[in-house]
């Protein structure tokens, strides 16, 4: 499937090069804009996979479209620019963007640059949920502590005890041992 892409450009003829750059190189160049609210508008509305905006446009400047799309949504955006001063780097790296390029922009460097923010975007997504699944087991793992907590004080176990009693009940239940442990919780913790 060919990566999504939107194209925020104030100048019509920029903007149009960069559409046909860009399907020229098999991307699907989903929407265009000439503003920041524009942008803003179908990040929310059309989810892409990469914006390219320029910095500098009437209405709403790049930056700041990009800061209230990174509260939004986690659109990555690659920025163009015709200035290279380090303001613009810095205010760039605290709004979500993973690319900048400084104008006049070819095919040579900017096909390369999207390359890079998709990758960075794609891997930026993996570590997102590589630690949501992370986070999910050490909370299961403390609910499971927790629980055998209850059982040694309640019933007067030792730990291994305890734990096997919980994993016993699992097995014959056939239900996890997290959902066991939620159980014990709910019932022994509000008896307390």
């Amino acid at each position: 499937m060919k990566p999504k892409i939107i194209v925020i450009e104030d100048e019509a003829i920029l903007r149009m090069d960069l559409k046909e750059m860009l399907t020229d190189a098999d991307y699907d160049v989903i929407a265009e804009g000439d503003n920041g609210e524009k942008a803003i508008e179908l990040a929310h509305q059309l989810q892409p996979d990469l914006m390219i905006m320029d910095i500098k446009m009437p209405k709403m400047d790049g930056l700041k479209a990009s800061r209230i799309i990174a509260k939004q949504s986690k659109t990555p955006i690659l920025m163009l620019t015709a200035f290279s001063q380090k303001e613009f780097v810095e205010d760039a790296k605290k709004a979500n963007v993973l690319g900048y390029l400084v104008k006049p922009i070819s095919e040579a460097n900017l096909i390369p640059a999207v390359e890079i923010a998709l990758s960075q975007a794609q891997q930026r997504v993996q570590y997102e949920d590589e630690l949501l699944q992370k986070d999910k087991k050490m909370n299961a793992r403390k609910q499971i502590e927790r629980a055998k907590g209850v059982l040694m004080k309640v019933k007067k176990l030792n730990e291994q005890a305890a734990y096997e009693k919980m994993r016993k009940f699992s097995m014959k239940q056939q239900v996890s041992l997290e959902r066991t442990a939620h159980a014990i919780l709910k019932k022994y913790t509000n008896d307390m």
